[in-house]
């Protein structure tokens, strides 16, 4: 049973989608780090107030998730409760990272893709809203925005050996598949098509607008890419082609700094706009 919250195309705002990139420049810099390419940003009133990647390989623990490693240096200047603050993943978080974020009060989570081993929101156990851990209060958790990009990402890491395994498998025989199943349906009782309410009103929605939305279907169940694993599903083709497999060129879309300058913001810093909206490409 899945009770994960997925949003269609046509109702995720463009502000949610930049932001979503910014996580996914932490991605790649997991992945050309040999870590599983899972990355995050949080964001507080429109600015960047920490942003993280995976360390697990680096520093051989387990607990480093990207999440995590944000909170690290989030709680000093941001002590919890952090409900006016969205925190934007690459990847579902797992129910290790779900239950860190309920208990910091979390206002939101948005997320790419699913994480069907390990999801802590909603697609194994639903951490982030169950009535059973009310000791800390729910948060919204919305999966789906560049949910393609994150997959794939994943994949090219998959792909690739890990030189940090206790014994590296070879993978020279594997191919890199490109086509990416549709959405799990949802069992709970929101439709996929209906928006539950935000705690962090300062991201409006704007369905209207649809330009950087990429193609996707919510029709179909079946599993979802998760990090962890190779296992991929093969149910339909995506639009990414096989001669151009990795996600594009993000340098037109640094996160704008103080002064007019651009850059990637560091592990902790809080100076920081919004993202320079434009669509992957």
């Amino acid at each position: 049973m899945n009770l994960a919250t997925y949003i269609p195309p046509s109702e995720q705002d463009p502000t949610d989608l930049a932001w979503m990139r910014e996580a996914l420049n932490m991605g790649e810099q997991a992945l050309a780090n040999l870590e599983v390419p899972v990355g995050c940003v949080f964001v507080k009133d429109g600015k960047a107030i920490a942003r993280a990647r995976n360390r697990t390989n680096e520093w051989r623990n387990a607990t480093l998730h990207a999440e995590l490693e944000a909170i690290d240096h989030l709680l000093p200047n941001h002590p919890a409760p952090l409900n006016t603050i969205t925190l934007y993943v690459t990847v579902e978080p797992c129910v290790m990272c779900a239950s860190a974020l309920r208990q910091i009060g979390i206002g939101r989570v948005v997320y790419g893709c699913g994480n069907d081993r390990f999801g802590g929101c909603g697609s194994v156990i639903d951490v982030n809203s169950s009535s059973r851990l009310d000791t800390h209060p729910a948060y919204i958790a919305e999966g789906g925005y560049y949910r393609e990009e994150a997959i794939m990402l994943l994949r090219r890491f998959y792909m690739s050996t890990n030189a940090n395994a206790p014994k590296p498998k070879g993978k020279a025989t594997r191919v890199l598949k490109t086509d990416i199943a549709p959405l799990p349906s949802s069992s709970s009782n929101t439709p996929l098509s209906s928006r539950p309410p935000s705690t962090t009103p300062q991201l409006s929605r704007n369905p209207s607008s649809s330009t950087l939305i990429l193609p996707s279907s919510t029709s179909t169940s079946s599993p979802e890419i998760f990090a962890g694993s190779a296992k991929i599903p093969s149910e339909r083709s995506t639009h990414i082609s096989s001669n151009s497999l990795e996600i594009g060129s993000m340098d037109s879309e640094k996160t704008v700094l103080s002064g007019g300058m651009s850059g990637i913001l560091p592990i902790g810093s809080t100076i920081a706009g919004t993202p320079i909206p434009g669509p992957l490409r």
